[in-house]
């Protein structure tokens, strides 16, 4: 099976690295373009035998299943470039949780899926998120979760909750990332301790919840459970993060709901 891809920034790249070093797809299977070609050539350069196409025709032509890779603004112009051009039995894989599957359905005559990916994929590990369109076929579909099974864990997802997920799963580390960094210098603030060791005592904190959590050796309840001693010091900091947590996580979701709902305003196919 031949794969493309189209756009090679953030996402586009970690895929295109994920994909061929986790054996997933071989290098010789994959065609890859992007506007600045010289950041397609670079991923040519460290993986091997990926052919780097010189247009968006080239590498549509070239693959069975095509990612698209940009922005949600830029579908139109990529799908306007590529119009005709399809046949029925090509896969398109759009990345972007505005763009429905439906929608992408109607714009295009072949096959149609999301994956939504997490840059925790660059660690072969994570979440993929699948949403797959009516006329996917069961061949695509197996072919997609078995290449991401080598990259993550996907997880098929209906519409309705694409949004809510795509914020654990893909905005997520960026989040918990922000709120570390908080702890981190607040460890500075309350107790003195250098930045520099909070963040060392953080991060591998964090590489040891994972591989609890990883190796179901404890749920998030029964951590907690296990470290909170009655009348504790444990018990003392939960407290106080109960009381004083408010709405914030609310209020997170409630704002990228509200910009998911203006993006898909503006996205016209």
């Amino acid at each position: 099976m031949r794969w493309g891809i189209i756009g090679t920034g953030n996402m586009g790249s970690m895929l295109t690295t994920s994909l061929i070093k986790s054996g997933a797809v071989r290098s010789d299977q994959l065609t890859i373009y992007n506007r600045t070609k010289t950041k397609a050539e670079a991923l040519k350069e460290e993986l091997g035998l990926i052919t780097v196409a010189d247009t968006i025709l080239e590498t549509q032509q070239n693959s069975d299943i095509l990612f698209i890779c940009v922005k949600p603004h830029h579908y139109k112009e990529i799908l306007d470039q590529l119009k005709g051009k399809w046949k029925k039995d090509q896969c398109l894989v759009s990345i972007t949780s505005p763009i429905a599957v439906d929608q992408l359905e109607k714009a295009v005559p072949c096959e149609v899926a999301r994956v939504v990916p997490s840059i925790t994929n660059h660690a072969l590990a994570g979440v993929s998120l699948m949403t797959f369109g009516e006329k996917t076929s069961e061949a695509y579909r197996t072919a997609l979760h078995k290449a991401f099974s080598h990259v993550s864990t996907p997880v098929e997802i209906e519409e309705e909750y694409i949004r809510a997920a795509s914020d654990i799963v893909s905005c997520g580390p960026a989040f918990i990332s922000f709120l570390l960094s908080e702890w981190i210098k607040a460890a500075g603030e309350v107790a003195g301790m250098p930045k520099e060791k909070a963040a060392v005592l953080t991060e591998n904190m964090m590489t040891g919840l994972g591989e609890l959590l990883s190796r179901r050796i404890m749920t998030l309840e029964e951590l907690m459970e296990k470290v909170t001693v009655k009348g504790g010091v444990t018990g003392e900091g939960l407290q106080a993060l109960e009381d004083h947590i408010g709405p914030l996580f609310q209020k997170m979701f409630e704002a990228t709901q509200r910009k998911h709902q203006e993006d898909k305003k503006h996205i016209h196919l």
